[in-house]
Protein backbone atom coordinates (compact mmCIF):
# COMPACT_ATOMS: atom_id res chain seq x y z
CA UNK A 1 0.00 0.00 0.00
CA UNK A 2 1.66 2.34 -0.35
CA UNK A 3 3.20 4.53 0.59
CA UNK A 4 2.04 7.76 0.48
CA UNK A 5 -1.25 6.76 1.50
CA UNK A 6 -2.63 10.35 2.13
CA UNK A 7 -3.45 13.39 0.50
CA UNK A 8 -5.59 16.44 2.43
CA UNK A 9 -5.37 18.97 -0.61
CA UNK A 10 -8.76 20.14 -2.36
CA UNK A 11 -9.85 17.67 -4.87
CA UNK A 12 -11.30 18.69 -8.12
CA UNK A 13 -13.76 15.55 -9.84
CA UNK A 14 -12.24 15.39 -13.30
CA UNK A 15 -13.92 12.78 -16.15
CA UNK A 16 -14.50 9.57 -14.57
CA UNK A 17 -14.03 6.18 -16.14
CA UNK A 18 -16.84 4.66 -18.44
CA UNK A 19 -18.04 2.32 -15.27
CA UNK A 20 -18.70 5.00 -12.92
CA UNK A 21 -22.82 5.42 -12.59
CA UNK A 22 -24.82 8.56 -12.66
CA UNK A 23 -25.14 10.83 -9.49
CA UNK A 24 -27.51 10.39 -7.10
CA UNK A 25 -28.09 6.99 -7.05
CA UNK A 26 -28.96 6.09 -3.55
CA UNK A 27 -27.26 3.85 -0.82
CA UNK A 28 -27.80 2.20 1.93
CA UNK A 29 -26.02 1.38 5.29
CA UNK A 30 -27.13 -1.53 6.23
CA UNK A 31 -25.49 -4.53 7.13
CA UNK A 32 -23.76 -6.14 3.58
CA UNK A 33 -25.20 -9.65 4.42
CA UNK A 34 -22.10 -12.32 3.67
CA UNK A 35 -23.16 -15.03 1.02
CA UNK A 36 -24.23 -18.22 1.94
CA UNK A 37 -21.60 -21.01 2.36
CA UNK A 38 -22.73 -22.49 -1.14
CA UNK A 39 -22.89 -18.99 -2.85
CA UNK A 40 -18.91 -18.13 -0.99
CA UNK A 41 -17.82 -21.69 -2.45
CA UNK A 42 -18.65 -20.66 -6.15
CA UNK A 43 -16.53 -18.58 -8.17
CA UNK A 44 -17.65 -14.68 -8.18
CA UNK A 45 -19.88 -13.60 -11.56
CA UNK A 46 -20.97 -10.42 -12.63
CA UNK A 47 -19.12 -6.81 -12.11
CA UNK A 48 -16.96 -5.79 -9.62
CA UNK A 49 -16.00 -2.68 -8.94
CA UNK A 50 -12.59 -1.65 -6.96
CA UNK A 51 -11.27 1.59 -5.77
CA UNK A 52 -8.29 1.57 -3.68
CA UNK A 53 -4.66 2.68 -3.79
CA UNK A 54 -2.83 1.70 -6.91
CA UNK A 55 0.39 -0.64 -4.68
CA UNK A 56 -2.63 -2.73 -3.29
CA UNK A 57 -4.56 -3.44 -6.68
CA UNK A 58 -1.04 -4.19 -8.95
CA UNK A 59 -1.63 -7.17 -11.67
CA UNK A 60 0.87 -9.45 -9.60
CA UNK A 61 -1.51 -8.89 -6.23
CA UNK A 62 -4.60 -9.60 -8.65
CA UNK A 63 -3.83 -12.30 -10.58
CA UNK A 64 -4.81 -15.20 -8.77
CA UNK A 65 -8.05 -13.66 -7.87
CA UNK A 66 -8.60 -13.32 -11.66
CA UNK A 67 -7.44 -16.69 -12.69
CA UNK A 68 -9.64 -18.31 -9.54
CA UNK A 69 -12.78 -15.78 -10.84
CA UNK A 70 -13.14 -16.10 -14.96
CA UNK A 71 -16.62 -15.10 -15.10
CA UNK A 72 -16.08 -11.84 -13.14
CA UNK A 73 -15.68 -8.83 -14.88
CA UNK A 74 -13.63 -6.72 -12.27
CA UNK A 75 -12.95 -3.56 -12.93
CA UNK A 76 -10.20 -1.44 -10.56
CA UNK A 77 -9.78 2.51 -10.31
CA UNK A 78 -7.36 3.88 -7.73
CA UNK A 79 -6.88 6.96 -6.02
CA UNK A 80 -4.25 9.22 -3.67
CA UNK A 81 -6.51 9.39 -0.15
CA UNK A 82 -9.80 8.29 1.29
CA UNK A 83 -10.68 12.05 1.14
CA UNK A 84 -10.71 11.93 -2.74
CA UNK A 85 -12.40 8.98 -2.59
CA UNK A 86 -15.46 10.14 -0.66
CA UNK A 87 -15.50 13.10 -2.67
CA UNK A 88 -15.38 11.01 -5.38
CA UNK A 89 -17.92 8.72 -4.78
CA UNK A 90 -19.76 11.92 -3.51
CA UNK A 91 -20.09 13.04 -7.16
CA UNK A 92 -21.06 9.69 -8.60
CA UNK A 93 -18.50 7.45 -8.72
CA UNK A 94 -20.01 3.93 -8.15
CA UNK A 95 -17.78 1.11 -6.36
CA UNK A 96 -18.14 -2.11 -4.41
CA UNK A 97 -15.42 -2.44 -2.68
CA UNK A 98 -13.14 0.61 -1.30
CA UNK A 99 -9.97 0.86 0.01
CA UNK A 100 -10.29 2.20 3.94
CA UNK A 101 -6.87 3.65 6.29
CA UNK A 102 -7.74 3.51 9.98
CA UNK A 103 -6.08 7.12 10.47
CA UNK A 104 -7.72 8.70 7.17
CA UNK A 105 -11.05 7.30 6.93
CA UNK A 106 -13.44 9.99 8.11
CA UNK A 107 -14.61 11.56 5.44
CA UNK A 108 -16.03 8.29 4.20
CA UNK A 109 -17.95 7.77 7.64
CA UNK A 110 -19.12 11.29 7.48
CA UNK A 111 -20.67 10.71 4.04
CA UNK A 112 -22.25 7.46 5.09
CA UNK A 113 -20.16 5.97 2.11
CA UNK A 114 -19.24 2.08 4.17
CA UNK A 115 -21.22 -0.68 5.13
CA UNK A 116 -20.96 -2.60 7.88
CA UNK A 117 -19.29 -6.13 7.67
CA UNK A 118 -20.66 -9.05 8.77
CA UNK A 119 -17.07 -10.80 10.30
CA UNK A 120 -18.76 -14.25 9.95
CA UNK A 121 -18.55 -13.69 6.23
CA UNK A 122 -14.64 -13.12 6.63
CA UNK A 123 -12.83 -17.22 6.73
CA UNK A 124 -9.77 -15.53 8.79
CA UNK A 125 -11.14 -12.55 10.62
CA UNK A 126 -10.21 -14.48 13.91
CA UNK A 127 -6.33 -14.94 12.68
CA UNK A 128 -5.73 -11.43 11.22
CA UNK A 129 -3.75 -9.01 13.34
CA UNK A 130 -5.25 -5.20 14.22
CA UNK A 131 -8.86 -6.22 14.22
CA UNK A 132 -8.81 -5.07 17.70
CA UNK A 133 -7.94 -1.63 16.82
CA UNK A 134 -10.64 0.81 18.03
CA UNK A 135 -10.83 2.21 14.69
CA UNK A 136 -11.96 -0.69 12.78
CA UNK A 137 -15.23 -0.67 14.52
CA UNK A 138 -17.51 2.58 14.39
CA UNK A 139 -20.80 2.69 16.35
CA UNK A 140 -20.43 -0.77 17.18
CA UNK A 141 -20.03 -2.12 13.56
CA UNK A 142 -16.76 -3.45 11.66
CA UNK A 143 -16.28 -0.77 8.91
CA UNK A 144 -12.95 -2.26 6.93
CA UNK A 145 -10.83 -5.43 7.33
CA UNK A 146 -7.43 -4.90 8.07
CA UNK A 147 -5.28 -6.03 5.28
CA UNK A 148 -1.68 -4.48 5.63
CA UNK A 149 0.39 -1.91 7.50
CA UNK A 150 3.95 -0.43 7.09
CA UNK A 151 6.23 1.71 9.24
CA UNK A 152 7.40 5.24 8.15
CA UNK A 153 11.03 6.37 8.72
CA UNK A 154 13.58 8.01 5.75
CA UNK A 155 14.43 6.73 3.12
CA UNK A 156 17.66 7.89 1.46
CA UNK A 157 20.63 7.50 -1.53
CA UNK A 158 23.27 5.73 0.08
CA UNK A 159 25.62 6.67 -3.33
CA UNK A 160 24.72 10.71 -2.76
CA UNK A 161 24.22 10.09 1.16
CA UNK A 162 27.50 7.01 2.42
CA UNK A 163 27.01 8.31 5.46
CA UNK A 164 23.47 7.72 6.10
CA UNK A 165 20.83 9.63 7.51
CA UNK A 166 19.70 8.84 11.06
CA UNK A 167 17.00 10.93 12.25
CA UNK A 168 14.65 13.73 10.68
CA UNK A 169 17.15 16.40 12.47
CA UNK A 170 19.87 14.95 10.22
CA UNK A 171 17.47 15.40 7.07
CA UNK A 172 16.78 19.15 7.82
CA UNK A 173 20.07 19.66 7.86
CA UNK A 174 21.70 22.43 5.55
CA UNK A 175 23.73 19.26 3.68
CA UNK A 176 20.99 18.07 1.86
CA UNK A 177 19.27 21.86 1.38
CA UNK A 178 17.08 21.39 -1.80
CA UNK A 179 17.70 17.96 -2.11
CA UNK A 180 15.34 16.69 0.20
CA UNK A 181 11.56 15.92 -0.21
CA UNK A 182 8.56 16.06 2.20
CA UNK A 183 5.48 13.90 1.47
CA UNK A 184 2.77 15.86 0.77
CA UNK A 185 0.08 13.92 0.23
CA UNK A 186 -1.63 15.01 3.34
CA UNK A 187 -1.67 17.75 5.86
CA UNK A 188 -0.98 15.27 8.31
CA UNK A 189 2.38 13.78 7.51
CA UNK A 190 4.67 16.80 6.79
CA UNK A 191 3.37 18.17 9.94
CA UNK A 192 3.84 14.93 11.93
CA UNK A 193 7.21 14.77 10.21
CA UNK A 194 8.32 18.08 12.07
CA UNK A 195 6.27 17.63 14.66
CA UNK A 196 8.81 14.73 15.18
CA UNK A 197 11.71 16.51 14.66
CA UNK A 198 10.67 18.79 17.40
CA UNK A 199 10.52 16.50 19.77
CA UNK A 200 6.47 16.38 20.19
CA UNK A 201 5.64 12.88 21.49
CA UNK A 202 2.23 12.44 19.93
CA UNK A 203 2.39 14.10 16.23
CA UNK A 204 -1.26 13.01 15.51
CA UNK A 205 -2.49 15.30 17.76
CA UNK A 206 -0.38 18.00 18.62
CA UNK A 207 -2.33 20.96 20.59
CA UNK A 208 -2.55 24.54 19.05
CA UNK A 209 1.14 25.72 20.19
CA UNK A 210 2.50 22.12 18.91
CA UNK A 211 0.80 22.86 15.51
CA UNK A 212 1.44 26.08 15.19
CA UNK A 213 5.46 25.23 16.26
CA UNK A 214 5.22 22.48 13.56
CA UNK A 215 3.77 24.67 10.93
CA UNK A 216 6.54 27.29 11.19
CA UNK A 217 9.06 25.09 11.15
CA UNK A 218 8.18 23.75 7.76
CA UNK A 219 7.80 27.29 6.53
CA UNK A 220 11.23 28.57 8.03
CA UNK A 221 12.56 25.00 6.05
CA UNK A 222 10.85 25.53 2.83
CA UNK A 223 13.57 26.68 0.44
CA UNK A 224 15.25 23.38 1.84
CA UNK A 225 12.33 21.35 0.52
CA UNK A 226 12.63 20.44 -3.13
CA UNK A 227 8.88 18.97 -3.57
CA UNK A 228 6.55 17.65 -1.25
CA UNK A 229 5.31 15.02 -3.53
CA UNK A 230 1.59 13.81 -3.45
CA UNK A 231 2.00 10.03 -4.62
CA UNK A 232 4.57 6.85 -4.31
CA UNK A 233 5.13 7.43 -8.10
CA UNK A 234 6.22 11.32 -7.39
CA UNK A 235 8.55 10.34 -4.39
CA UNK A 236 9.91 7.52 -6.99
CA UNK A 237 10.21 9.97 -10.01
CA UNK A 238 12.52 12.59 -7.17
CA UNK A 239 15.03 9.36 -6.59
CA UNK A 240 14.95 8.13 -10.36
CA UNK A 241 16.26 11.83 -11.26
CA UNK A 242 18.18 12.75 -8.49
CA UNK A 243 16.66 15.67 -7.60
CA UNK A 244 15.94 14.31 -4.16
CA UNK A 245 18.53 11.86 -2.42
CA UNK A 246 16.67 11.96 1.17
CA UNK A 247 13.02 11.73 1.90
CA UNK A 248 10.45 10.89 4.49
CA UNK A 249 8.52 7.66 3.55
CA UNK A 250 7.53 4.14 4.23
CA UNK A 251 9.63 1.08 3.88
CA UNK A 252 7.34 -0.70 0.76
CA UNK A 253 7.95 2.59 -1.41
CA UNK A 254 12.02 2.41 -0.44
CA UNK A 255 11.56 -1.93 -1.73
CA UNK A 256 9.74 -0.55 -4.89
CA UNK A 257 13.00 1.73 -5.70
CA UNK A 258 14.93 -0.95 -4.89
CA UNK A 259 12.95 -3.12 -7.71
CA UNK A 260 13.60 -0.41 -10.06
CA UNK A 261 18.04 -0.93 -8.97
CA UNK A 262 17.86 2.48 -7.30
CA UNK A 263 20.26 2.52 -4.27
CA UNK A 264 18.19 3.67 -1.67
CA UNK A 265 18.28 2.12 2.09
CA UNK A 266 15.27 2.92 4.59
CA UNK A 267 15.77 3.48 8.24
CA UNK A 268 13.89 4.34 11.37
CA UNK A 269 14.64 7.41 12.44
CA UNK A 270 15.61 8.14 16.01
CA UNK A 271 12.56 10.38 16.62
CA UNK A 272 10.35 7.36 16.27
CA UNK A 273 8.73 5.46 13.31
CA UNK A 274 4.82 5.58 12.86
CA UNK A 275 2.70 3.16 11.54
CA UNK A 276 -0.16 2.62 9.39
CA UNK A 277 -3.07 0.25 8.76
CA UNK A 278 -5.57 -0.15 5.82
CA UNK A 279 -7.89 -2.28 4.36
CA UNK A 280 -10.99 -2.99 2.44
CA UNK A 281 -14.77 -2.01 3.25
CA UNK A 282 -17.94 -2.38 1.56
CA UNK A 283 -19.35 0.59 -0.12
CA UNK A 284 -23.21 2.14 0.93
CA UNK A 285 -23.32 1.44 -3.12
CA UNK A 286 -22.22 -1.93 -3.91
CA UNK A 287 -24.31 -4.12 -5.73
CA UNK A 288 -22.64 -7.50 -6.01
CA UNK A 289 -21.78 -7.83 -2.10
CA UNK A 290 -21.22 -11.75 -2.79
CA UNK A 291 -18.22 -10.90 -5.08
CA UNK A 292 -17.15 -8.05 -2.65
CA UNK A 293 -16.97 -10.34 0.13
CA UNK A 294 -14.89 -12.91 -2.17
CA UNK A 295 -12.05 -10.23 -3.02
CA UNK A 296 -12.22 -9.38 0.82
CA UNK A 297 -11.32 -12.98 1.89
CA UNK A 298 -8.61 -13.53 -1.02
CA UNK A 299 -6.60 -10.52 0.54
CA UNK A 300 -6.84 -11.74 3.87
CA UNK A 301 -5.81 -15.40 2.41
CA UNK A 302 -2.37 -16.45 3.56
CA UNK A 303 -1.62 -16.81 -0.37
CA UNK A 304 -2.55 -12.88 -1.18
CA UNK A 305 -0.15 -11.98 1.94
CA UNK A 306 2.88 -13.71 0.78
CA UNK A 307 2.37 -11.10 -2.26
CA UNK A 308 1.31 -8.15 0.06
CA UNK A 309 4.88 -8.99 1.92
CA UNK A 310 6.69 -9.41 -1.29
CA UNK A 311 5.45 -5.93 -2.21
CA UNK A 312 7.40 -4.48 1.13
CA UNK A 313 4.02 -4.09 3.01
CA UNK A 314 3.04 -5.90 6.95
CA UNK A 315 0.42 -8.62 6.86
CA UNK A 316 -1.99 -9.30 8.66
CA UNK A 317 -2.59 -12.73 8.55
CA UNK A 318 0.14 -14.60 10.37
CA UNK A 319 -0.37 -17.86 8.66
CA UNK A 320 0.76 -16.55 5.76
CA UNK A 321 4.55 -16.20 7.42
CA UNK A 322 5.72 -20.02 6.22
CA UNK A 323 4.98 -18.64 2.79
CA UNK A 324 6.85 -15.76 2.75
CA UNK A 325 10.11 -15.29 1.39
CA UNK A 326 12.88 -15.45 3.45
CA UNK A 327 14.22 -12.18 2.70
CA UNK A 328 11.14 -10.46 3.60
CA UNK A 329 10.00 -12.52 6.66
CA UNK A 330 11.01 -9.85 9.55
CA UNK A 331 9.23 -6.92 7.70
CA UNK A 332 6.23 -8.65 7.35
CA UNK A 333 5.57 -9.52 10.50
CA UNK A 334 3.53 -7.77 12.15
CA UNK A 335 5.55 -7.76 15.13
CA UNK A 336 7.83 -5.60 13.33
CA UNK A 337 6.10 -2.65 13.97
CA UNK A 338 4.95 -2.96 17.43
CA UNK A 339 6.24 -0.38 19.95
CA UNK A 340 5.53 2.05 16.45
CA UNK A 341 3.40 5.31 16.97
CA UNK A 342 -0.18 4.65 15.47
CA UNK A 343 -0.76 6.47 12.29
CA UNK A 344 -4.33 8.01 13.26
CA UNK A 345 -6.60 10.58 12.30
CA UNK A 346 -6.06 13.72 14.71
CA UNK A 347 -9.40 14.80 16.81
CA UNK A 348 -8.70 18.39 15.49
CA UNK A 349 -8.06 17.19 11.54
CA UNK A 350 -9.68 20.69 10.44
CA UNK A 351 -6.67 22.60 12.53
CA UNK A 352 -4.33 20.39 10.46
CA UNK A 353 -5.25 21.06 7.03
CA UNK A 354 -5.66 24.80 7.99
CA UNK A 355 -1.79 24.61 8.99
CA UNK A 356 -0.51 22.76 6.14
CA UNK A 357 -2.84 25.36 3.48
CA UNK A 358 -0.64 27.86 5.24
CA UNK A 359 2.61 25.63 4.90
CA UNK A 360 1.81 25.27 0.87
CA UNK A 361 0.82 28.81 0.25
CA UNK A 362 3.83 30.27 2.21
Amino acid sequence: MIDLKKLAAAIAIVAMPAFLAACGSSGTTEEAAAPSKAEASKPATGTLRVFAYDDTVTDQQLEPFRKANPDLDLKVATFNSNEEAAAKLAGGFEADVVEVCLDEAGPLLQRKQLRPIDTSGITSWKDLAFTDKPEVRQDGNVIMVPLSAGPYGIIYNTEEVPGGVKSYKDMFSDAYAGRMAVEGSSSVAPLAVAGLTLGFEDPFNMDADQLDQAKNFLIDNRDKIRSFPDSDSDMVNLFKTGEVVVANGGRGTAQDMQDEGLPVKWVAPTEGTWSWICGLGITSKAENTDAAYKLLNYYADPQAQAISAENGFVITNPKAETLVPKKYRETSNPESIKGSIPLTEPDDVEAYTRAWQEVRTG
